[in-house]
């Protein structure tokens, strides 16, 4: 917990990303629960939930603000505009007036103060930390996230259950409200922004330029797209069908292997934050998403449901490697110029996702999720084999030689010496 102990600042805004990721999976449950409800059709609830997703897409523009503004600024602004837009669905379900549409349409609205605030969000920890506490720190944030994530979905089926979708609504904007006061300590601290005023589009074009000369961070960048195509989509849609047609489990059973997972994650976030500034941050990078696509190849081949609770707790555990350090490495690996921007191109990454569930999801018709699962996680080994042997170096990030950040940073294009 060092970060957090001896950091004011980057303690106000662990706790502000505590209460807005609280509301976010909140807001998640009660809103995709109103969808189902209003439509009793899982093609409407994919729809609602393609449409809160949307937002990823501009990742690239969003990292450019936060190259060129100030990032506590517009983070403020994100919170505020999530407060006044759940607010307004709250008020319209509360009067009973809110329609389907207009729940896609307040979907794509929050998603507007999610998605596009993660580069700025991610960006300002090293103004706050620096780069020998990045990793502990990005481990908190992410403990942070993986808490919500158990405990935010429960706390929303319990609300609806006991207050109603509109008041648990009117919780999550509350939290909300709480993230954006919490943001107010930041107003002064010191930030590294972009020189230049220069378009907006102008910046993500020259971000994209030297990030894609930069081998390392196009490396980790092509990880992190190999991840959200074969092995995130499943853990986010398919688990129902593993509950059901594979272990037979109900609904309990299906929450009790999420509660298992997030247990795992928790875990592994706290193991990294406690590594501290570790050397061969690469190299856990690696083999973590190794061992997180081995774990998930043996899983859809179990049929007994204590040893599938086991491995999902295996792969909640290793996918700390990955969900942890895929921003350290793109931090240590880029300029502070443009962090804003390869943050930005990070979420668009992860934002292949939707696309790749419905892939996966006409697969897994076909040949089954087992199956699926299964190819998916041997193409992800295999993808993670060739890209070490191409770049080599990634096995490196996080040595603590000096210069070695900046010289990474510098190093050319893909066609040079590996």
């Amino acid at each position: 917990m060092a970060s957090l102990r001896g950091n004011p600042a980057f303690r106000s805004l662990w706790l502000s990303n505590l209460f807005f990721f609280g509301g976010v999976w909140t807001q998640t449950l009660v809103l995709g629960w109103l969808a189902f409800d209003m439509t009793h059709s899982d093609f409407a609830v994919a729809v609602f939930t393609a449409a809160r997703l949307a937002p990823m897409l501009l990742g690239p523009v969003a990292g450019a603000f936060a190259d060129r503004h100030n990032r506590v600024v517009l983070l403020m602004v994100m919170c505020g505009w999530a407060v006044i837009v759940v607010s307004v669905v709250a008020s319209f379900a509360s009067a009973g007036i809110l329609s389907y549409w207009g729940l896609v349409a307040g979907g794509f609205a929050i998603g507007l103060a999610q998605s596009p605030s993660q580069p700025a969000r991610a960006s300002l920890v090293l103004d706050l930390v620096g780069t020998a506490n990045l990793s502990n720190a990005n481990a908190l944030n992410a403990l942070a996230l993986n808490m919500t994530q158990v405990i935010g979905p429960a706390i929303g089926g319990a609300m609806i259950a006991a207050l109603g979708a509109p008041a648990a609504l009117w919780i999550s904007t509350a939290w909300y409200a709480l993230s954006l006061v919490l943001l107010l300590p930041l107003r002064r601290v010191r930030q590294t922004r972009h020189a230049e005023h220069e378009p907006v589009l102008a910046m993500v074009a020259s971000g994209l330029r030297v990030i894609g000369r930069n081998r390392l961070a196009v490396a980790v960048l092509l990880v992190t797209v190999a991840a959200n195509i074969l092995l995130w989509p499943i853990y986010q849609s398919f688990m129902p069908v593993f509950a059901d047609e594979c272990l037979q489990l109900d609904a309990a059973g299906l929450g009790a292997l999420l509660t298992f997972a997030g247990v795992g994650g928790l875990i592994g976030s706290l193991i990294i934050a406690a590594m501290g500034d570790f050397r061969r941050k690469g190299a856990l990078f690696v083999f973590g998403t190794m061992a997180w696509a081995v774990c998930w190849a043996v899983f859809s081949q179990l049929q007994w449901p204590p040893a599938a609770f086991a491995l999902m707790a295996l792969i909640g555990l290793a996918s700390a490697a990955f969900g942890v350090l895929q921003t350290t490495l793109l931090l240590l690996a880029t300029e502070p110029a443009v962090h804003g921007r390869a943050l930005g191109v990070q979420e668009l990454a992860i934002g292949v996702m939707p696309v790749a569930t419905l892939g996966l999801g006409a697969i897994a018709d076909r040949v089954g999720v087992a199956m699926t699962t299964l190819v998916a996680a041997i193409l992800l080994i295999v993808a993670l084999i060739v890209l070490v042997l191409r770049v080599p170096r990634l096995l490196k990030v996080g040595e603590p030689d000096a210069g070695a950040r900046a010289t990474e940073a510098a190093e050319g294009a893909w066609a040079g010496h590996p």
